[in-house]
């Protein structure tokens, strides 16, 4: 039998996922072209029902823009979105689905490049003060470094799809702070250390939006109450392992999807 801190550290080290980027096909003929971009939450990982087309990206026919273009039939998809994903992945590998008649662009990245994995895992396996120093370190990125790398990004898809609107999802806060986690215990410190982290990525990301005037969709007041290790967990613990701290099909339903088509209009 696995220690817990195997168990663990092998659920957070498969929180990163993979780069890679496999094509995907157009799904749902439409008049009007939706291209989806960027990492393991806008995959869908934690929602389950993985297309095996889409190999390690683990894209799911549930993730939030597949139930999205369900709302909007006269959209056609193409979802090139893929776990693990940095922003210079999507830059190199998934722009290219991009084109002068693209109408509709999502995107969620930025998660990666600030190593939330390694973050996690530093939570989950040592002190409250190395989880502090790590999440610390790391918001710093989040808040500087990454608004001017994610400014960029918008700024080459608006270069590649000049008529489409972009809409950009953040991540919400992970963990709820309060109720027991499974496997390893997180405590109340590092709870909150963990979650001004995402508070940091919510708030790059949506400076960067800001700077390149694209709609951002913040989802930290939907998942309120709805974190990981709570009561009405919308995000996934350490008991679904490759899928720890992404949202489950409830997440992406109540809250992905429904802020997304908000947005839409």
């Amino acid at each position: 039998m696995r220690t817990l801190t195997s168990i663990a550290a092998g659920a957070v080290l498969a929180f990163a996922g993979l780069t890679t980027v496999a094509g995907a096909p157009a799904q749902a003929a439409g008049d009007q072209q939706y291209v989806a971009l960027g990492d393991s939450y806008a995959s869908g990982v934690g929602a389950g029902h993985y297309d095996p087309a889409s190999g390690d990206c683990k894209r799911s026919t549930l993730d939030y823009p597949a139930l999205s273009q369900a709302a909007h039939p006269q959209y056609t998809l193409k979802d090139v979105s893929c776990s693990g994903a940095t922003i210079a992945d999507v830059r190199d590998k998934q722009l290219s689905a991009l084109n002068g008649d693209t109408d509709i662009v999502t995107l969620t990245v930025g998660g990666n490049d600030a190593q939330f994995s390694s973050v996690a895992q530093d939570c989950l396996l040592n002190t409250d003060s190395y989880c502090k120093t790590a999440t610390s370190w790391m918001s710093s990125y989040a808040r500087n470094q990454m608004v001017t790398e994610l400014a960029g990004l918008y700024r080459d898809v608006k270069s590649r799809a000049p008529q489409a609107r972009i809409i950009v999802l953040g991540y919400p806060e992970a963990l709820s702070p309060t109720g027991t986690c499974p496997v390893i215990d997180l405590s109340p410190a590092k709870r909150g250390y963990m979650n001004g982290f995402a508070d940091a990525l919510a708030e790059g990301t949506k400076a960067a939006a800001a700077q390149q005037s694209v709609t951002f969709v913040d989802l930290r007041d939907t998942f309120k109450g709805h974190g990981a290790c709570g009561s009405d967990a919308w995000i996934n613990d350490l008991n679904h392992a490759s899928e720890v701290f992404h949202p489950n099909l409830q997440g992406y339903l109540s809250g992905y999807s429904d802020q997304l088509n908000k947005a839409w209009g």
